[in-house]
C-alpha cells in the first residue's frame, strides 16, 4: 500500500528540510557548489574545547577589510565545502568564514554520553564553539548566516551574544522544529523519499557520486567537496560517513527538541525562504522511470507540503520585525543558494547592518 500524506504531514515536512530532502544526511551531507573549487580559502582547525576542533575555511576580503567578516553555517550533515561557491561571490566584498559544525566533515567528534542531560550537541554547544572561533580569530562583531537547520544556532547566538552580531540571515531555515512535532524517531518512511544508498552505491568513491548525482537537482563541484568531505574511505576502496550514527542521532534530537527565542533577537536580520514551485524541485530523485503510484504520492504531498512550507516563511519573518523577507521561486532547499547565488549575494549586500 503506497504512503499518502495524513495528520503526520507537518512530521514529515520537518524531516524532510531538516535531513536536507532525507537522504543527503544519510550520507551526512547536504548543500553545493557552482564553481570550480575554490583555492582562495584558508583550511583552519581551530579549538574549541579539549579535545574538539572545528574545521574553519576562511576567504579573505577582495577589498582588504578583514573587519567586515561574513561567517556561514552549513545545514545538517552538511560541512564548510558546501559554501565553496557562495562564499568567494561574497569575499568580492567581505571576509567570509565558513564553519563546519562538530561532529561532520573534518571537524572533531566526540561521542555523545548516554544521558538524558547530556549538552555534546545541543545548540548551547554550538554556539559556544562558535563564540570560540571568533574569539581565537580575534573577530569581535559578524554578520551570520545559517542554512536549514542552522537558523537554530543562527538565533541563539544573536539572543545570547548580541555585541557579537551586526546582521543575521536565514537562508531556508525553519522558525521552530519542536512546534513542529519534535524529535520522531519512529517516523514512518514515506514512498516517495530519495532511496538511500545500497552497498554498491557504496562500493567506492565514485559510485558513491553516480548515486548522489541521481538524488539532486543539480551537480555542483561544491557540492562533490562537500561529499567527499563527509565519507571516510576504507581499506577495500568502499566507502561509509564518517560522522558516526550515535552523533548524527545525537545531533538530530537536539535539533528537533530546540524552540528558538526570536525575541532576544536585535539585530537586522535578512530571511530567505525558497517556494520549490515544482514536485520536481522538492522531490528532484522521482523521475518519468519511477512508480506511477510512488509519482502521485509524492504530487499529494507537494500540495501540501508547498504551502506550509511558504506560510512557515512568513511566520519567521513576523517573529523578526523590521525583517527583510526574500522569496527565492523554484529553488531546491540543499543548493537553492548556489543555482541562485547572485540573488542570495545580492540580498544579502543590499542589508544595512550595524556598524
Amino acid at each position: 500500500m503506497s504512503n499518502t500524506p495524513d495528520a503526520s504531514t507537518h512530521c514529515h515536512t520537518r524531516r524532510l528540510l531538516l535531513l536536507g530532502t532525507a537522504t543527503l544526511a544519510a550520507l551526512a551531507a547536504c548543500g553545493g557548489g557552482s564553481g570550480p573549487h575554490s583555492t582562495g580559502a584558508t583550511d583552519r582547525q581551530i579549538a574549541v574545547a579539549p579535545g574538539v576542533s572545528l574545521h574553519v575555511r576562511d576567504w579573505p576580503s577582495a577589498r582588504g577589510d578583514s573587519g567586515d567578516v561574513i561567517v556561514l553555517l552549513a545545514g545538517l550533515g552538511a560541512n564548510a565545502y558546501a559554501f565553496d561557491s557562495l562564499a568567494p561571490a561574497l569575499a568580492r566584498r567581505h571576509r567570509v568564514l565558513a564553519v563546519t559544525r562538530r561532529g561532520y566533515g573534518s571537524s572533531g567528534k566526540p561521542l555523545p554520553v548516554n544521558d538524558a542531560n547530556d549538552m555534546t550537541y545541543a545548540p548551547a554547544t554550538l554556539v559556544a564553539d562558535l563564540l570560540a572561533v571568533l574569539d581565537a580569530l580575534h573577530i569581535e562583531r559578524i554578520v551570520l548566516a545559517g542554512h536549514s537547520i542552522a537558523g537554530n544556532e543562527v538565533t541563539l547566538f544573536a539572543g545570547s551574544h548580541p555585541r557579537r552580531v551586526r546582521g543575521l540571515v536565514y537562508l531556508d531555515t525553519t522558525f521552530d522544529y519542536l512546534a513542529s512535532g519534535g524529535e520522531d524517531e519512529e517516523s514512518e518512511r514515506l514512498s516517495f523519499e530519495a532511496p538511500e544508498p545500497g552497498p554498491a552505491d557504496l562500493a567506492s568513491m565514485a559510485a558513491s557520486i553516480a548515486y548522489a548525482r541521481q538524488i539532486n537537482k543539480h551537480w555542483w563541484p561544491a557540492l562533490e567537496a562537500n561529499w567527499r568531505d563527509a565519507l571516510e574511505v576504507l581499506p577495500d576502496g568502499s566507502v561509509r560517513p564518517n560522522t558516526p550514527p550515535a552523533i548524527a542521532r545525537a545531533m538530530g534530537k537536539a535539533a528537533h527538541n530546540f524552540s528558538p527565542d526570536y525575541r532576544r533577537v536585535r539585530a537586522p536580520a535578512l530571511v530567505i525562504t525558497v517556494d520549490p514551485g515544482t514536485v520536481g524541485n522538492l522531490l528532484p530523485w522521482l523521475s518519468p522511470r519511477s512508480d506511477p503510484r510512488i509519482v502521485a504520492d509524492g504530487l499529494t504531498f507537494f500540495d501540501v507540503f508547498r504551502p506550509l512550507r511558504l506560510a512557515d516563511g512568513e511566520r519567521l519573518a513576523a517573529a523578526l520585525p523590521g525583517c527583510t523577507h526574500r522569496l527565492i521561486r523554484n529553488g531546491f532547499h540543499s543548493d537553492f543558494f548556489i543555482e541562485y547565488e547572485s540573488t542570495v549575494v545580492a540580498a544579502i549586500d543590499a542589508m544595512h547592518w550595524e556598524k
